[in-house]
């Protein structure tokens, strides 16, 4: 696997990819993190997307040249480790949202503005996001929310209290915002 990764660490050097990807450990368990020369691409759950599925879809997405790489992942890695020991709030890496458009994005954008320790209701989100009555619509875009954890949809619960769905799973959703003391 070590020959392989550092194949991959000298194909994106040259351009020569489209997509990278590596494993993180986590609280949550593994976790798949995925980038394009743009950005990062994705953030997924083995236990629950499965990580074989996963890059499945991003070599349907973005092309074959999908390969485990070290260097380009180095700077999103180091902040999630450091958010999962409570050292970090945001992120602060680049993000390749292109194929998300339309209110889906608009919610991305929002959640992103969600301060950490805090939640929203998916009602909150619609009408921050411009359409009030769109609460179920929220709740589509966070479920299909590439980038979980980093774009933080798990801040956003449902009104009567309860947690609501999570890409992660509810106990990864409720872990997160223990957390974070939310």
């Amino acid at each position: 696997m070590e020959l392989t990764v550092q194949l991959g660490d000298r194909a994106s050097a040259e351009g020569d990819v489209d997509v990278v990807h590596r494993l993180v450990d986590s609280p949550l368990g593994p976790l798949l993190v995925a980038a394009t020369d743009r950005g990062l691409v994705r953030v997924a759950f083995d236990e629950v997307e499965g990580h074989e599925s996963v890059l499945e879809s991003l070599v349907r997405s973005y092309g074959p040249r999908v390969l485990p790489a070290r260097s380009r992942l180095d700077i999103v890695t180091r902040q999630l480790d450091a958010y999962f020991v409570g050292d970090r709030h945001h992120f602060d890496v680049p993000l390749d949202l292109r194929r998300t458009s339309g209110f889906r994005a608009t919610v991305l954008d929002h959640l992103r503005e969600i301060p950490y320790g805090t939640t929203e209701t998916y009602a909150t989100v619609a009408t921050a996001s411009g359409s009030p009555k769109a609460v179920r619509a929220v709740g589509t875009a966070c479920a299909t929310n590439p980038l979980p954890v980093v774009v933080p949809c798990h801040r956003v619960v449902r009104s009567d209290g309860g947690l609501g769905g999570y890409l992660g799973g509810v106990e990864a959703k409720r872990a997160l915002l223990d957390l974070e003391g939310a």
